[in-house]
């Protein structure tokens, strides 16, 4: 009995930790109807800010406000410079993927400052537990609940018992009235952004002690957050709470009693219960956002698509160039990257399908790459089988993990839905670190033969690259006449209107399973020829941190175009080669092309390209007759 209530203990202080984290979550939730996927990295960098400033020779005490109050200051920049002016002009879908790219942002100036190693903190007040009632506590877990507590009941009295919190609950509830009273409701936005980065800032410094962190450990934090609130009750303070000790204590459980491997899948199979079974949480907001004022005004305003004239034109000469490139490249590397790009860009039209013309978000398609990738590879190393019969396995078993991911979120919508996908990817994910004997664990699967057909082998770049082109532009055609017929319209009007869709006699749940399962097929593929083209498959190459660098790539290179994703795929594959000493920056790029595509370039670069080509071959206006003109 004593080892389980140690462990239970033990899972309340990581819980409390995560509590905080989904605080944050909540406030800029209730405020502006927006998940902030940024939360994580405030956590992260008010830590690594403290321990420069005490590897400076500052004393705790003084080098953990000075980080939480520099960390405060730094997020209420960026928020007024990117937050607040893109929840005028975004979609709240949009807006989740704003605040992804802020965090990938985040982590690349993270990187250039500190680096890969991981650091931690000593503990404030030494290493020695505390036997309490015969239960050993660790000294630093006294800081960390203790810090819950007062942030919690501070951000209770501030909301309760101030003017300042009334006019934050009136922009929580009805924006625009508050707007009419007179309250500013872009300072307000911009208050609960910088206060959840402070409550953020401040769990990075108590947590830092008790486990490493490094420049991407935010986005764990994110992720962890983001489930305790869902599970908890997204907008629910005491949700939060709730939500984040639950899940502290399960995945202490979990990993106590099975394995550290599988505690997170666990966790996330909770979380699709929860979304299943009660998709408001377990504990619903006290003051929801009133559903007649929503902002709904702001969505999928920016698409920008080519002519019928001007995209035969310009397929056929981007194929022209395609196919020569080969020819013009010495370096191998650089055309193994456009092999990875036009690889990626197969995954990235099944996504595009999905997010850019049924507007429905997606943030487990790499999920389906590894189950395609793991699938394909683990056939044709351990059994004599062709490389495309293991292809087609893996798109089977792609396609039935999509219809049952697709009636499990049936009654799901744009935020939720992104829960559940990324719910989806992380479970895959676990599965792939977990099963060690079929994926080989974190190391991946080795020894993968090259794709063959028959007697055909594609065992070089060049070889690969052609047969990849070939499949894009047969994949291309083929989508483009699927979209433009009654098809594509039906999946266009989803993303317009939902309702009015249905209403309107369209079978939307048949039609979105659909497009999920063509996207999870396509995805399947992309994996497998990944696994065949490196002759290994890792976790790293096919986890959730892919499915968020793949909607990088959709949205800088334009969604719902469906060539525009190409732009993006070999943007962000090929600057990395291209320009070796610029490695190190490639996550800070991304983050910056991502946030600053969405708030100023919104139809992505080839949306740009698109307005120009279309402008070239706009047939000229016709000229009346001299004597019409002077009527």
């Amino acid at each position: 009995m004593t080892d389980l209530l140690q462990i239970v203990v033990g899972g309340l202080l990581v819980g409390a930790s995560y509590s905080l984290i989904a605080v944050g979550f909540s406030l800029v939730y209730r405020v502006t109807g927006v998940i902030n996927l940024a939360q994580g990295a405030f956590c992260v960098l008010g830590a690594l800010v403290t321990w420069s400033l005490q590897s400076w020779g500052l004393p705790v005490w003084a080098a953990a406000p000075v980080a939480i109050i520099g960390t405060t200051a730094l997020a209420a920049a960026i928020g007024a410079a990117t937050f607040v002016p893109g929840l005028v002009r975004l979609s709240n879908a949009n807006m989740l993927m704003l605040t992804a790219g802020l965090l990938t942002l985040a982590e690349g100036a993270m990187l250039v400052l500190w680096g890969t190693q991981p650091y931690a903190l000593p503990p404030f007040t030494g290493d020695r537990p505390i036997n309490v009632l015969g239960l050993l506590i660790p000294s630093q877990g006294f800081w960390i609940a203790g810090s819950a507590v007062v942030i919690i009941l501070a951000l209770r009295t501030l909301l309760a018992r101030t003017a300042l919190g009334q006019r934050l609950r009136a922009c929580a509830e009805n924006p625009v009235a508050a707007r009419l009273m007179g309250i500013s409701v872009p300072g307000m936005t911009l208050l609960s952004f910088a206060l959840a980065a402070c409550i953020g800032a401040i769990a990075g410094v108590m947590v830092a002690p008790t486990t490493s962190l490094q420049f991407d450990t935010g986005r764990l934090f994110s992720i962890s957050g983001f489930i305790a609130v869902a599970i908890g009750g997204i907008g629910s303070i005491p949700g939060a709470i709730a939500g984040g000790l639950l899940l502290g204590v399960v995945g202490q459980l979990a990993t106590a009693y099975l394995s550290s491997l599988f505690s997170s899948a666990i966790a996330l199979g909770l979380l699709l219960l929860v979304l299943i079974v009660r998709p408001s949480g377990l504990i619903r907001a006290g003051a929801a956002r009133r559903a007649d004022v929503r902002d709904e005004a702001r969505v999928w305003t920016h698409i920008t698509r080519l002519r019928p004239a001007a995209a035969w034109a310009g397929g056929a000469a981007l194929l022209l160039v395609l196919l020569l490139l080969p020819f013009v490249i010495a370096d191998q590397g650089v055309l193994s990257g456009l092999v990875i790009a036009l690889i990626l860009f197969i995954a990235l039209i099944g996504l595009d399908l999905v997010m850019g013309y049924a507007g429905q978000i997606n943030l487990g398609q790499a999920g389906f790459m590894a189950v395609g990738g793991y699938t394909s590879g683990y056939i044709t190393t351990n059994y004599d089988i062709e490389p495309i019969v293991g292809v087609l396995a893996g798109v089977v078993l792609a396609v039935l993990c999509s219809l049952v991911l697709s009636v499990v979120t049936v009654r799901l919508r744009g935020l939720y839905l992104a829960l559940a996908t990324l719910a989806f990817g992380l479970l895959i994910d676990s599965f792939a670190v977990g099963f060690i004997d079929i994926t080989g664990g974190p190391s991946g699967l080795v020894g993968i033969p090259s794709f063959s057909v028959g007697s055909i082998d594609f065992d070089t770049p060049a070889s690969m690259y052609y047969l990849v082109l070939a499949l894009d532009a047969a994949l291309v055609v083929l989508l483009s006449g699927a979209l433009r017929s009654k098809f594509g319209r039906a999946l266009q009007a989803i993303r317009t209107d939902q309702l009015a869709a249905a209403a309107l006699g369209l079978d939307v749940v048949r039609l979105k399973m659909l497009a999920f399962a063509v996207a999870a097929a396509l995805a399947a593929v992309a994996g497998s020829l990944l696994a065949h083209f490196f002759h290994l498959l890792s976790p790293d190459m096919v986890g959730t941190p892919r499915s968020l660098e793949l909607v990088s790539m959709l949205v800088i290179g334009g969604e719902g175009t469906l060539i525009g994703p190409l732009v993006g795929s070999v943007l962000l594959t090929l600057l990395p080669t291209v320009f070796q000493p610029l490695a190190l920056y490639k996550t800070l790029a991304s983050g910056a092309l991502l946030v600053l595509c969405f708030l100023y370039l919104p139809q992505g670069v080839f949306g740009v390209l698109a307005d120009a080509l279309n402008r070239l071959v706009r047939p000229a206006s016709p000229r009346l007759p001299a004597e019409a003109r002077t009527r």
